[in-house]
């Protein structure tokens, strides 16, 4: 008897032990991070995440064998997302969990925005501030991700002007309103880099660090392109 405990015990934290398997590599765990901003090819993962197609296509087999990952075909390509919205609740978490723990997180964030000499870090606003101005109607919420993670989710509100457009679209933001840019979360740097530019050309402009996945994490709504449509 006390041998067929430990057999099933074994075999318990053994499947608990693929989860961890597939997360060791640092790679997976950035593309889980853009899977959970929404669904994607395995060319536009690879591009992301600075991986060769083949590199690319390696790490997400070992996330669909944990069952972290589905894909299907979409015409030419193949499309990956996360199996479900536990996915990213465990991505928040663990993140959470390693910004709590490890102080090597916060030493290698300051000492990257040091070393760029920028101030959008220490002015970044709180998801709950941010919250209350845009019910307020004080500020221009700024989405500055890719427009395939805008239509698969957003913060209510939000416009959507990628980051590698914002230059040449300057003028379609209105000069009188503080504008608040968000990306992939706090070490996603889309949104400093938009920050700066903004600054640059005379906005007011604030980063929050919060992003999409952050949101959810809280049970707070997020917005889909076709609602805003339906609507």
């Amino acid at each position: 008897m006390a041998t067929s405990h430990r057999q099933f015990k074994d075999r318990i934290y053994e499947q608990f032990s693929r989860i961890g398997k597939a997360v060791s590599a640092p790679k997976r765990i950035e593309l889980l991070d853009l899977l959970c901003q929404g669904p994607r090819t395995v060319e536009s993962l690879a591009q992301q995440a600075s991986l060769s197609v083949a590199n690319a296509s390696q790490h997400l087999r070992v996330l669909r064998a944990a069952r972290l990952i589905e894909s299907e075909k979409q015409g030419l390509y193949v499309e990956y997302r996360v199996a479900d919205v536990e996915v990213c609740r465990f991505f928040f978490a663990l993140r959470k969990l390693a910004d709590s723990h490890l102080a090597e997180v916060a030493q290698v964030t300051q000492t990257y925005f040091a070393q760029r000499g920028v101030m959008a870090a220490a002015s970044a606003v709180s998801g709950d501030e941010l919250l209350r101005r845009v019910r307020n109607g004080e500020v221009l919420v700024l989405d500055v991700r890719p427009e395939e993670e805008f239509r698969a989710g957003h913060i209510p509100g939000a416009r959507s002007i990628p980051i590698a457009e914002l230059k040449a679209r300057l003028r379609e933001l209105p000069r009188g309103r503080e504008i608040v840019a968000y990306c992939r979360g706090p070490y996603c740097v889309m949104a400093v880099d938009a920050v700066e530019l903004l600054r640059k050309h005379g906005y007011r402009a604030q980063r929050m660090e919060q992003g999409v996945v952050d949101w959810r994490a809280r049970g707070w709504r997020v917005e889909k392109e076709r609602e805003r449509v339906l609507s």
